[in-house]
């Protein structure tokens, strides 16, 4: 029997078992063994008590929420570093909004704040041609400083309690309202990723994109749209936090673009574009909040959390995204 012919067996066998997609799907494996080291290390210091488990939904949702957004960004070969102090001026035109006028013009406020800086970046990337790593590092800076001023560093209160309980502050029963939104939102954006010809015109942009102007797609546009769905839902994310504490504050977000970005890559979106998911990226996320929150039950130190955090991270990530 030739070689070729005993690695057939082999290899037909590993592909009934599923190994041979080990890499594509090695997120959700990291998931599970990083919850079962947790679990069973951790047993005696309620890391499986029910309220532990829903305070890491809570804490990782808004991280999400830009993740869900920051994986059509990349898809679409392009960055947004602007998110997390998005959400942060977005929290705190929401409360003055609200203290001025009420809980729908915050509303009104906060996705009005999302859409101008997202414009803003799509323009200067787009039309004006500035690499958008450029473009949001400057918007981000314009952001934090905008919050800061309009703010005077002080935290804005909220004191609309359906504003709260819609935003972030809620629960259905024993499900929070953060968690909701965060199923709904995904659940939107992988249908319309995977479903629809805008999210496989995103796809093909950020794959190829002098192909994909040959095809007859509008790259310019795709990227526009992308971007500003992105600081909307930074926005969105600004508007729960601002929810779940009950104030507005040009802190809130503060860097969680990095934390964002490593989501949407630890899930398996690809940061040179042309591939994305948005559950793997949902998934990236709970899996960074599930190990923020065991290596602060094991008692370690901030700077000790900084050091297995990023190692874990970077082992998740060499072995997601080796396959390209």
């Amino acid at each position: 029997m030739s070689t070729s012919q005993a690695a057939a067996p082999r290899a037909s066998l590993m592909a009934r078992l599923g190994l041979t997609n080990w890499r594509q799907n090695i997120i959700y494996i990291g998931f599970v063994v990083i919850f079962i080291i947790f679990a069973i290390t951790l047993f005696d210091k309620g890391f499986l008590n029910p309220n532990n488990l829903l305070n890491i939904v809570r804490q990782t949702a808004m991280i999400a929420v830009m993740a869900i957004a920051m994986t059509y960004v990349l898809s679409a070969g392009e960055i947004d570093l602007s998110v997390g102090a998005v959400a942060g001026l977005a929290s705190v035109t929401t409360a003055m909004a609200i203290d001025a006028g009420g809980p729908l013009t915050g509303i009104v406020a906060g996705l009005a704040t999302g859409v101008i800086v997202g414009s803003v970046n799509g323009l200067l990337t787009t039309r004006i041609g500035i690499p958008s790593f450029l473009t949001t590092l400057a918007t981000m800076g314009i952001a934090t400083g905008t919050a800061m001023w309009i703010s005077d560093t002080a935290a804005v209160p909220i004191i609309s309690k359906s504003y709260s309980w819609i935003f972030g502050g809620g629960n259905v029963g024993p499900v929070p309202v953060l968690l909701i939104w965060m199923l709904v939102l995904g659940a939107i954006g992988h249908i319309v990723l995977r479903r629809t010809s805008f999210g496989r015109r995103v796809l093909a942009t950020g794959g190829g994109e002098m192909a994909a102007r040959y095809s007859g797609i509008d790259t310019k546009s795709i990227k526009f749209r992308v971007l500003i769905i992105s600081a909307m839902a930074a926005a969105l994310a600004g508007m729960l936090y601002a929810g779940r504490l009950q104030s507005g504050r040009f802190q809130l977000g503060q860097g969680d673009e990095l934390s964002v970005i490593a989501a949407a890559v630890l899930g398996g979106t690809s940061l040179f574009g042309g591939s994305g998911t948005v559950i793997g990226t949902i998934v990236g996320a709970l899996m960074i909040g599930l190990i923020n929150n065991g290596l602060i039950l094991m008692g370690l130190e901030f700077s000790q959390q900084l050091i297995a955090r990023g190692a874990i991270i970077i082992l998740a990530v060499a072995l997601s995204q080796g396959r390209k």
